[in-house]
């Protein structure tokens, strides 16, 4: 399989080591040096996005144009979810995008929902979210814990909303909202806590990366199962079918 990488960072560089070692081809390495128009896609049979927040959007329209099976690691994009799938549908093409690929971090997305639903009719405890990343992570809180907040809130009806102080969503639209803490340190690859506290007790849940090699096996395995499939597609998807 060729495929292209759109973003050549830590992300990028650790995916092409996986996608060799599993005998694909790195067809195109697009950064901000090379752009999306310099590549000759017909060679390309999947692209794989780890670039930024402010590019990622742009790319997924792109790669839709060319029909280019796509697999989007990048977030904040959340906002157009609705338009990209018409439009992905419409051309009949695959896309699977994720807030987070680890096939760890996905078993864990599993745990907090059967967690949820165990605490929802026990309301004395409070939910509360705290996720470590490295320094050069730009954005707050990670996709990663929306994620998990929002699998929160979808169990438990007492939390509407979530909201974290040291990113750009510093307060709630609800009264009953989830915090969630960001906290940037050097030389960690990512750390996931949740934790229900009541006065008389505590319960926690945590996931910890030890290194980049899971989040680029599990992109470099939706890469490999997207062209054969069309819709809009996570993870979870994937993880069913393979």
């Amino acid at each position: 399989m060729n495929i292209a990488l759109i973003g050549y960072g830590k992300m990028g560089k650790e995916i092409e080591k996986v996608a060799l070692e599993r005998e694909h081809n790195i067809g195109a390495k697009i950064n901000s040096e090379k752009e999306l128009h310099d590549t000759n896609w017909e060679s390309i049979d999947v692209a794989i996005d780890f670039s930024t927040p402010e590019a990622v959007l742009n790319n997924i329209y792109f790669l839709i144009d060319k029909h280019i099976p796509g697999v989007i690691g990048t977030t904040g994009w959340n906002h157009a979810i609705k338009d990209v799938t018409e439009k992905v549908k419409a051309t009949n093409m695959g896309l699977v995008h994720a807030s987070n690929f680890s096939l760890g971090v996905n078993l864990f997305f599993e745990l907090n929902e059967q967690l949820a639903q165990l605490m929802a009719p026990h309301e004395d405890y409070a939910v509360s979210m705290e996720e470590t990343h490295h320094t050069e992570k730009r954005d707050a809180p990670s996709g990663t814990a929306i994620t998990l907040a929002e699998g929160v809130i979808q169990h438990q009806p007492q939390y509407e909303d979530w909201f974290c102080p040291q990113g750009d969503k510093t307060s709630a639209t609800a009264s009953h909202a989830i915090q969630i803490d960001a906290i940037r340190k050097a030389a960690v690859k990512g750390t996931h806590k949740i934790a229900y506290k009541s006065s008389i007790d505590s319960i926690k849940i945590e996931h910890e990366a030890h290194n980049r090699k899971g989040f680029a096996l599990g992109a470099v395995i939706a890469a490999e199962w997207i062209p054969e499939n069309q819709g809009v597609f996570t993870m979870r998807d994937v993880l069913k079918n393979n």
